[in-house]
């Protein structure tokens, strides 16, 4: 079982100061900041995965120069995989990053302009053109319900996605291309992802990634799974699209998936309300120190006059240098919680975390972490406040989760 992670230009800092704030002024960010696995000893996951969309696409996440680097220098010198040989056994996958035109009537992307993308990057594997269904129906399975209950726009995006699965794989072979081509099923329920898989093992597909199956509860999944099943060649191997529900990896395996990919654990350390910090065996809320200079809400607040700059600065010092004497054993509980909930009614009355900051702080998961990560940072891996912290974490719940992973399938 592998597993990829979506790249989107999420580096760390090195060179930065957690007691002043501050970055080195020679710091260029492409040569000095840090991947995931130039951060730990061994790589935290089985490889990379980067979306042409976020290459190419409108709104993408890197610049014009980055994007001619990556096509000038290939995929494993951009991401500088080779430069340790501990990730050389790294492999990478290509996508179009469908979830992004999703509300486009067709892909933006030809299949040549696609094939181009892998193998002037040089891909080890490319995924094909697809289109994401926008629904999901166990009950339109039901053999007393003709087609014509699927609704026409899902029926579209499934011919739309097998159309173009064809015409990826007639031109790979064409082309004589050098990646492993992935044809994508898509679905609205488990016959018609079974559909899906059939009909791309028909064209000559043995790589089938599942997609669209992100807002799947994982029974879903299971169920999807266990159709597919019917009709999955014994060596045809699966791969799901943006699926993240390590517990159940047992239970995908049985049915053919090889490899996965997510962003979930990174994107958990910052957009999530709660479980921000991955423990061995549970996950644990971030201490939210927002940034006066830079919290929007803050902001608001003092040019409204209801809140004093001041004030706000003091506070916020406050609670970060008793955060700090804490992990130092040179501040109590109660200290450190009375300052957070100072800071807290200031710019979010709304809100009490006080109870979930107090159980993070007596069990400190930090100290009892091994990685690199928490290792350096002790307390400031738990505190939410700038991307450099909380990057920071991301990369640390990606090494538990792919511990956990590991464990789950030993």
């Amino acid at each position: 079982m592998k597993y990829f992670f979506p790249d989107s230009q999420d580096l760390i800092d090195p060179s930065f100061d957690f007691e002043t704030e501050t970055r080195s002024s020679s710091r260029i960010r492409q040569r000095d900041d840090l991947y995931a696995h130039e951060v730990f000893n061994s790589p935290p996951y089985d490889g990379l995965l980067i979306s042409k969309a976020i290459v190419d696409g409108m709104g993408g996440k890197y610049t014009l120069a980055q994007r001619h680097r990556l096509y000038r220098e290939g995929v494993r010198r951009f991401l500088r995989i080779d430069k340790n040989k501990y990730n050389s056994q790294l492999e990478t996958m290509g996508d179009c990053g469908a979830f992004s035109y999703v509300l486009e009537e067709v892909p933006p992307f030809s299949v040549d302009e696609v094939i181009d993308f892998y193998e002037e990057c040089g891909f080890d594997y490319g995924i094909s053109v697809d289109h994401i269904i926008l629904g999901y129906k166990e009950s339109l399975d039901n053999t007393l319900l003709h087609l014509d209950a699927v609704p026409l726009e899902w029926r579209r995006r499934q011919e739309i996605t097998l159309e173009l699965a064809q015409d990826f794989l007639r031109r790979h072979q064409v082309r004589q291309c050098q990646f492993r081509p992935i044809g994508v099923a898509q679905g609205w329920s488990p016959a018609s992802y079974a559909f899906s898989v059939k009909e791309l093992q028909k064209m000559g597909y043995r790589l089938i990634a599942l997609g669209g199956m992100v807002p799947l509860k994982t029974l879903d999944i299971i169920a999807c799974l266990r159709k597919i099943q019917e009709v999955r060649h014994p060596q045809t191997c699966l791969h799901l699209l943006g699926i993240t529900r390590c517990e159940n990896i047992g239970s995908f395996a049985q049915y053919g998936v090889v490899s996965f990919d997510s962003t979930t654990p990174l994107l958990q350390a910052f957009k999530d309300f709660k479980d921000n910090y991955y423990a061995k065996d549970r996950t644990y809320a971030a201490i939210k120190v927002p940034q006066v200079e830079s919290n929007n809400k803050l902001k608001n607040l003092i040019k409204a006059g209801k809140v004093k700059q001041e004030d706000a600065i003091k506070y916020e010092k406050k609670c970060l240098s008793l955060l700090q004497e804490y992990d130092r054993n040179n501040a109590s509980l109660d200290q450190v919680l009375q300052a957070l909930k100072d800071y807290e009614t200031l710019y979010d009355r709304k809100r009490n975390r006080i109870d979930v900051y107090r159980e993070v702080l007596i069990d400190r998961p930090w100290k009892a972490c091994e990685c690199v990560i928490c290792r350096q940072l002790g307390i400031n891996v738990i505190i939410f406040r700038g991307s450099e912290r909380n990057r920071r974490r991301g990369f640390h719940n990606i090494y538990v989760f792919y511990n956990r992973l590991k464990q789950y399938l030993d």
